[in-house]
């Protein structure tokens, strides 16, 4: 098991720790997109949105838009907030879909009542368990955060955190602080006897009775079996989509700047050198 120390929460604050040589990590590893890819997918999965009707999500700690990415694929509109702004200049850059917000997560969500119908996060939560300077207190930053993302979400939204707690500690700190904020739901832990495969996710939910938890991936049902029983439905699953345009190849890129077109977006205008890699970009 790898030393504490080296979890990147330790080693500087977020803002620090992801400046323009991590962001451009971030951009051009295709293992870390396909990681990132299929943490938003289960996410979504977990937040059993209505099919075929799109939805405004909001992003927290959206990075550079990989997360965005997936959350467009699947036909939604979102919202990302980071505290990184060299993330969110390669989000920029690469001319992701929603919109972006720099903001420190546990400020606060400046966002009116009720606006999303639900939230996703990756890699992210654990952050505020750090005192990164003398006024941070972890459990009031928590506290004001989950406040906050209750009120701006709709009534009956969901929000689904994966996250990466040091300790079990530290995990039960951040569930209690969620519930102390209003939210109802708990843990998702996919392929819990796996150290290389485990993934954790909070599923909260706001208003009403809390539908039972869904089974998490690993536990007895196939691997193909990614169903999510919070209703009686079906949601997506992978099996039997189209395969897309490789990430960042000419047509990805063609698709993303159509679908920007599509909601109005100002896009620069195709040219023979678009999806061309220039000079000195690597």
């Amino acid at each position: 098991m790898a030393s504490s120390s080296r979890r990147p929460e330790h080693t500087a604050p977020p803002e620090i720790f992801y400046n323009e040589k991590e962001a451009r990590k971030y951009a051009d590893s295709t293992r870390m997109m396909n990681i990132q890819s299929d943490l938003t997918e289960r996410a979504i999965e977990l937040l059993a949105l209505p099919e075929d009707t799109p939805a405004y999500l909001l992003d927290v700690g959206c990075g550079s838009g990989l997360s965005g990415d997936k959350i467009t694929d699947h036909g939604h509109y979102w919202v990302g907030v980071d505290i990184s702004q060299s993330m969110l200049d390669v989000a920029v850059e690469s001319q992701v879909v929603g919109d972006l917000m720099l903001s420190d997560m546990g400020q606060g969500m400046p966002f009116r009542a009720g606006t999303f119908d639900g939230c996703v996060s990756i890699s992210a939560l654990q952050w505020l368990c750090n005192v990164d300077k003398k006024t941070h207190k972890p459990g009031k930053r928590m506290a004001t955060f989950f406040t906050t993302l209750y009120s701006c979400l709709a009534r009956g939204a969901r929000a689904v955190f994966q996250l990466y707690p040091e300790n079990s500690q530290q995990l039960e700190f951040i569930t209690q602080q969620a519930m102390k904020s209003g939210f109802t739901g708990g843990l998702v832990i996919d392929y819990p006897h796996s150290s290389k495969a485990k993934k954790i996710y909070l599923c909260l939910f706001t208003g009403g009775a809390p539908p039972a938890l869904p089974r998490a991936l690993g536990t007895g049902q196939t691997t193909e079996d990614r169903s999510v029983q919070y209703e009686n439905r079906r949601t997506r699953t992978r099996g039997g989509k189209e395969r897309k345009p490789l990430k960042k190849s000419k047509q990805w890129i063609l698709d993303k700047k159509e679908r920007g077109r599509r909601q109005g977006k100002d896009v620069r205008a195709d040219s023979k050198y678009t999806g061309r890699r220039r000079k000195g970009k690597f």
